[in-house]
């Protein structure tokens, strides 16, 4: 069936985003979409501190079910599969930083002398579900292990993007709450210590933990990920197989309706030509698959990692090209970095115009290297069988 298609997730994440924007962008409507999403909730008087609104409700809570489901194909393959080395498992984190590190430096070389130069971190994030969406659309064109490349690196990239947050954006955390959520995890590995059967406790923990961290001022859909990685391995499919449909048909198509809601500013073109939107569209489209490609290479030329079986270099840069899928991060780092409205609006229209542009460059760069690829195999083939090749040239002449 279609909606057992992983690549039905990334088309159905395209068309939300396309509605989305439409629709907020809609005479007579757009006031009364951006309110359903980003109204806040009459939450006076109550005893705890939870999101007000629903934007802060799916970024912050529905979220770490995605990271949840992530982070355990991730500790799967760490554990027993292809990034079970550590030549392997060091890749992608070195990746994820030179695909931060150049984005960041391009933004920077185009606004050096400018007020806006503090919007550096905006290139540098990877958004997870829409990357890895593309890539579930483009099939066996791309190996099962350069997917779970680019998950990890985006998983890393995202966890990167929340350390720019909170160090050079003024993020304000809250040790105690922060505190109290560390120590709630300790306890869940304690419990798989003593062998605890995974049930009730563990989801009241979990619960606790993530109500802990998005107290404490950091990225709080980022528990899932820590709960992955504190769950034991032989539970995972369980929870996998309970979350699963969830996530793809539910909590992503919700993700990308909410935080596409943006209003589209006049005199688009015009906007794009600034030092803003140039350091942006040159720093996702451009810096990321040049610093994921160039720091991937020196890692294995100095014999640190190794590529993933059944996957060549030209992959890995095309991977790379994924990864300038910004988006979410971007979009929310833009918040923090620029105060002024007419400048996060020129941010977010060149934001919305790289994932634009690295959606279709990095889907026509597979489809041509796919061709490629295919055309090299046949020519070894028929030099490994001289016999076929020349019934090849005879049919041929």
């Amino acid at each position: 069936m279609l909606i057992n298609d992983s690549r039905f997730t990334g088309i159905m994440l395209i068309v939300c985003t396309l509605t989305s924007m439409f629709l907020a962008n809609s005479l007579g409507f757009a006031g009364a979409y951006k309110n359903l999403w980003n109204g806040e909730w009459v939450t006076a008087g109550l005893p705890v501190h939870l999101p007000d609104n629903f934007v802060s409700l799916i970024n912050n809570f529905l979220m770490a079910f995605f990271f949840l489901m992530a982070g355990m194909e991730i500790k799967r393959e760490l554990i027993s599969g292809e990034l079970s080395s550590f030549k392997k498992a060091v890749l992608p984190f070195g990746a994820a930083l030179g695909g931060m590190l150049v984005p960041a430096l391009i933004f920077v070389a185009f606004n050096l002398h400018t007020s806006y130069v503090h919007g550096w971190g905006i290139p540098t994030a990877t958004d997870i579900a829409f990357s890895v969406g593309i890539a579930s659309l483009l099939g066996k064109r791309i190996p099962v292990g350069l997917k779970i490349l680019l998950m990890a690196l985006a998983i890393i990239d995202d966890l990167g993007a929340i350390v720019v947050i909170a160090l050079f954006y003024g993020g304000h955390i809250n040790w105690l709450f922060l505190g109290i959520g560390a120590a709630i995890y300790g306890s869940l590995f304690v419990l798989n210590y003593y062998k605890v059967k995974f049930g009730a406790l563990h989801i009241v923990l979990s619960l606790a933990m993530w109500y802990a961290i998005f107290n404490s001022g950091v990225e709080a859909s980022i528990t899932g990920v820590l709960i992955a990685f504190a769950t034991p391995v032989a539970t995972l499919p369980k929870i996998e197989k309970a979350i699963h449909r969830w996530v793809n048909f539910m909590i992503l198509p919700l993700f990308a309706l909410a935080n596409t809601a943006i209003l589209l500013p006049q005199h688009i073109l015009s906007s794009l030509t600034t030092t803003v939107g140039l350091g942006v569209i040159f720093g996702l489209v451009i810096g990321k698959p040049l610093g994921i490609f160039l720091f991937s290479r020196v890692l294995v030329a100095l014999k640190m990692a190794s590529l993933p079986s059944n996957v060549k270099w030209k992959q890995v840069f095309g991977m790379g090209m994924l990864a300038g899928i910004g988006f979410t991060m971007s979009i929310f780092t833009t918040m923090l970095a620029f105060k002024q409205e007419a400048f996060q609006d020129v941010a977010k229209v060149a934001v919305l115009v790289s994932v634009l542009l690295s959606l279709v460059l990095s889907m026509a760069y597979f489809l041509m290297i796919s061709v490629n690829m295919t055309f090299e195999l046949g020519t070894d083939e028929r030099e490994q069988r001289p016999d076929v090749a020349g019934a090849l040239e005879l049919n041929l002449n």
